[in-house]
């Protein structure tokens, strides 16, 4: 038999030597504390390889480095550009602004250029284009000297207001919103979090300690993610990824150790016994479904974005982190607070409830599921099913500008922008040219361009033809007409890419690649929505094969595939119908939005199928268990769902709260993911596993454990160490001759 790996040696080690264990993880959490000060953030939620990532290269390559770029506005309630008083202002203003060494490279006004288009039509307002250093990846910091003397000017009496958007002042905007939500989530999520655990456990004690390894869990990962980002492209949303992920999986793996540690204890096992028992159930359940997750999320490598995959390494690293935690430092904290778990316990809660109880909610529960197993899979899927339905609508896409809270200022100065000049100009499309830039074939193309973009009221203002020195490559800037990640400046884009710049430079014999905002969310978009299947299908390859290891059986892992992919078809449904379509987003405090954010319909899959094994290996583990022990299948499925359904409520519960805190936030693409997440997981802990999952199991009987005589020869996956019996423990049932099933145990939970 094929031994997988050995928590329990580990345990006993770590139970033994508990002083040591903790220190050895007190130098890792310096370490992580130390590291994670050091994270350095790439923005760039792009597609590799794609026709706009090419025109952002040569344009880079044309410009001898990347270009980064601000718009500042400025407003007057009382003056006009004309006014002495205004020229005063701006001339100030922009001198100091040049002074700026090693930030800006430039900077010109309406009164240098006399550039009408520099001015608003009732001349209260004027732009001024500022360049500055660096690169974009580093402009949210490079913007702050800038935004300084905007402040400063805007502060004096004069009446005049100077806000910026552009590259840095949008990023830093961004940044700072996600991290006032993921304060906001953790003041929230973590408070819920603990009274759901203290309801659970009945203990304060017991309750603190899955907290406390879920935060050092997201300590260690954010440093090591700190570590990788000097290499890798790193988003900042990968640090609310690993938090929310993180209290997710690192509470929840926590959560059954404890209490099979806890039940132990109850029946009189010693202190060391518990421990080792707790290790050959609990904690190898809990690496095996850290695996199934971190399978899932693996399948996120193979999409071409170097930030997405910054965001799957980062989820990786938290459910490793998570893992070893429960492993190793779990077990030395069982060691030294041992029956302390127990202290400042609830009112007659003492000790954990039994897991023979068949009584209450769940006995009841468990029995009407039982008698009508037919009933419960058609009203199931049909509720599932429907929920799903609205999915064939989704529109993709990233939440823009328009859709980011007011209260930031770049938002603010941007939606003066696009309604007193061009909102383009903060992302104008860059029309790139890979040839004889000189040659009269492309003069007379780009001429013909600017005809035909001159007719379609999607565009702006063209510019001039611009190429290097070598007049190898040539660019020609196209003002876009609104935000540029929303669907109409999209559009206007395509038509730009598939149908004007074919005619112009038909017969040219040169490349033209579109770049800009615009370009590059389509080209994220539709890369997106080509590897969702390919992610999906990874994925579930790769755990089917898993899966029939673990249980050898292939009806369970096809159940597991069905199963999955109805609950994440729910949840894409209800994100669609809330978000896309506004039903219930006012009265939830979410943003009606125009699409749903381009990554989450792949990410969401993968985070979601890993995170619902856990439930389905907690639940099939005892139901295999029993299985093994009477070879009744009936009584069987009843007992796994009926021992199990508390804790699998509370570990659900747990995540809701911690997912449904980052839906609170401001942001629209983290309300998406957060509200997705919750309701994934809240129907797949009631639909699902209390309902479909045993109502499956009970109406096909024997056929769940069947395996074909031609798979006979795959290994025996043992996931479970035989639990030793006890001297004070009731002697258990001696098993029957069943299948060959029998051998293998993954027992979780209660």
């Amino acid at each position: 038999m094929l031994s997988f790996l050995s928590p329990d040696r580990l345990a006993r080690s770590c139970a033994r030597h508990p002083w040591l264990t903790l220190a050895a993880w007190a130098v890792i959490f310096v370490a992580g504390a130390l590291a994670a000060t050091t994270i350095q953030f790439n923005e760039q939620w792009t597609a590799t390889g794609s026709d706009s990532v090419k025109a952002r290269d040569l344009m880079d390559q044309m410009r001898g480095g990347e270009s980064v770029t601000e718009t500042v506005l400025v407003q007057s309630s009382r003056a006009k550009v004309d006014d002495p008083a205004y020229r005063a202002f701006v001339t100030d203003m922009v001198t100091r602004i040049r002074g700026l060494d090693g930030v800006v490279k430039s900077a010109a006004t309406y009164y240098e250029t006399g550039d009408q288009t520099l001015v608003s039509a009732d001349r209260t307002e004027t732009i001024i284009p500022v360049s500055l250093t660096g690169k974009k990846t580093q402009a949210a910091d490079t913007v702050v000297p800038l935004l300084k003397v905007l402040d400063q000017a805007s502060s004096s009496d004069k009446g005049f207001t100077a806000i910026t958007a552009g590259d840095g002042s949008i990023a830093r905007d961004i940044n700072r919103g996600f991290e006032r939500d993921l304060k906001n989530a953790e003041y929230m999520g973590l408070p819920a979090a603990l009274i759901v655990l203290l309801l659970v456990f009945g203990a304060a004690v017991a309750a603190g300690v899955p907290v406390v390894l879920g935060l050092l869990g997201i300590l260690v990962a954010v440093g090591v993610t700190a570590l990788i980002s000097r290499v890798f492209g790193i988003s900042s949303s990968v640090v609310n990824m690993i938090t929310m992920i993180g209290l997710a999986v690192g509470i929840d793996y926590t959560l059954f150790i404890v209490e099979r540690f806890r039940e132990e204890r109850a029946k009189g096992i010693d202190k060391l016994e518990a421990i080792l028992q707790s290790s050959r159930t609990a904690s190898r359940a809990a690496l095996f479904s850290g695996l199934t997750v971190v399978i899932a999320l693996t399948g996120l490598l193979i999409v071409p974005s170097v930030a997405f995959q910054g965001m799957a390494i980062g989820a990786i690293l938290v459910v490793a982190a998570a893992v070893g935690l429960a492993l190793t430092m779990l077990p030395a904290l069982l060691s030294l607070l041992d029956n302390r778990l127990n202290w400042l316990h609830l009112p007659g809660r003492a000790t954990p409830r039994s897991a023979e109880n068949t009584d209450g909610f769940w006995g009841r529960t468990t029995a009407l599921v039982m008698r009508h197993p037919l009933a419960a899979i058609v009203v199931s899927v049909a509720i599932l099913g429907g929920l799903a339905a609205p999915f064939a609508t989704i529109k993709l896409g990233d939440p823009g500008l328009s859709q980011l809270p007011g209260d930031l200022t770049s938002v603010q100065a941007f939606r003066v922008l696009d309604r007193d000049f061009s909102a383009g100009r903060v992302a104008p499309a860059e029309v790139v040219i890979d040839g004889d830039v000189n040659s009269a074939g492309v003069t007379l193309a780009v001429d013909r361009l600017r005809q035909l973009v001159g007719t379609d009221p999607g565009f702006g203002q063209i510019g001039r033809l611009q190429a290097n020195d070598a007049g190898t490559i040539g660019s020609v800037s196209v003002l876009v007409n609104g935000d540029p990640a929303e669907p109409a400046a999209r559009n206007t884009v395509d038509r730009l890419r598939h149908e004007y710049i074919p005619q112009a430079f038909s017969g040219t014999g040169v490349k033209v690649y579109v770049g800009g905002q615009s370009a590059l969310t389509t080209d994220y978009v539709n890369t997106m929505s080509r590897y969702l299947p390919i992610v999906i299908a990874f994925v579930l390859s790769l755990s089917f094969v898993l899966l029939m290891l673990v249980f050898r059986s292939i009806v369970i892992p096809v159940k597991a595939m069905v199963m999955n992919l109805l609950s994440v078809g729910a949840a894409y449904g209800l994100l669609v119908i809330v978000f896309q379509h506004g039903v219930g987003a006012d009265l939830l405090g979410f943003h009606e939005s125009t699409a749903i954010a381009a990554f989450l319909p792949v990410f969401l899959f993968a985070v979601l199928f890993g995170l619902s094994m856990d439930y389905h290996i907690f639940l099939l583990s005892r139901v295999q268990e029993r299985y093994g022990q009477t070879g009744d299948n009936a009584h069987a499925v009843a007992y796994g769902l009926r021992s199990t359904a508390h804790i699998i409520t509370g570990a659900a519960a747990i995540m809701i709260t911690v997912f449904a805190g980052f839906a609170l936030g401001d942001m629209v693409a983290l309300q998406q993911m957060g509200f997705g997440l919750a309701v994934a997981v809240f129907l797949d802990a009631t639909i699902v596993r209390s309902i479909l999952v045993p109502a499956s199991m009970a109406m096909l009987g024997e056929w769940n454990w069947y395996l074909p005589s031609w798979l006979a020869w795959l290994p025996k996956v043992n996931v479970e160490s035989p639990v030793r019996p006890h001297p004070m423990a009731a002697p258990q049932p001696q098993a029957p001759a069943v299948p060959a099933t029998a051998e293998f145990v993954v027992a979780g939970g209660n």
